[in-house]
């Protein structure tokens, strides 16, 4: 399996968010860290040092594969990269955590609980039971609960956290969703992923997120309407 975890200047938690991860990987498969592949991409983006301190890392977890991606763009880019080098890879199940412990490595174990029940994508949610969202303004709460609520409405969906990151997919479900082309250059990207996925059989799960950032701006509030609004019109065509 592999773990797929865009970074940028994570120097004070990169080491221990990292063994972690594999720690919890560890103990929810019963296998050792050598089955697991943890994919950190970087970028220019990055300006702390924390690729440095990855590639030392290496030397001591060979599970670990430092990705240096200058051409990066934008976050989706990174995250992008995280996928395709874990489907090159031949990693069957593929889970996509944030760094600096906004995403829980605590949750893992149970994404492989669902996932050994068959499901093709698990995504991690802030809004039902057990869920939480703390550490963010209310603004950007009602942002990402009332935007679940339209993405349900407008796109057909029926989950009920539309906008959130940590989850888990299967080699072919990841693949289907590359295939789509994602479009979106903000975080509305996690939305347009579960779009995609609607069809397969999928599964959420309660998360705690820790907001590491407090505003959402402008731009990321045009790139989520603008492809909220495209993805909707595909539906009323017929073309999802």
């Amino acid at each position: 399996m592999a773990i797929v975890c865009p970074m940028a200047n994570e120097s004070s938690t990169a080491e221990n968010f990292i063994t972690s991860v594999l720690q919890q990987c560890s103990s929810a498969t019963g296998k050792n860290f050598e089955t697991v592949k943890f994919f950190a991409v970087l970028d220019n983006f990055c300006t702390d040092g924390t690729y440095d301190l990855l590639k030392d890392l290496q030397k001591r977890l060979p599970e670990l594969v430092a990705i240096w991606a200058p051409e990066n763009k934008c976050v989706v880019d990174a995250y992008v990269r995280g996928y395709r080098e874990a489907l090159d890879a031949g990693c069957d199940w593929i889970l996509e955590i944030d760094a600096g412990f906004s995403h829980q490595p605590s949750q893992i174990g149970q994404f492989f609980e669902k996932m050994a029940q068959g499901y093709d994508c698990v995504f991690g949610c802030r809004f039902c039971k057990g869920g939480k969202f703390t550490d963010a303004p209310l603004s950007r709460r009602i942002i990402s609960k009332w935007g679940s609520v339209l993405a349900n409405i407008l796109l057909g969906t029926k989950l009920k956290d539309m906008t959130s990151g940590f989850e888990m997919f299967t080699n072919a479900a990841l693949q289907q969703v590359l295939d789509k082309k994602i479009q979106s250059k903000g975080h509305f990207f996690q939305t347009e992923i579960k779009v995609y996925c609607r069809n397969m059989r999928i599964a959420e799960v309660p998360i705690h997120y820790r907001a590491p950032s407090q505003n959402v701006n402008a731009a990321v509030m045009m790139d989520a309407f603008r492809n909220l609004f495209r993805l909707f019109k595909e539906r009323l065509a017929g073309n999802l």
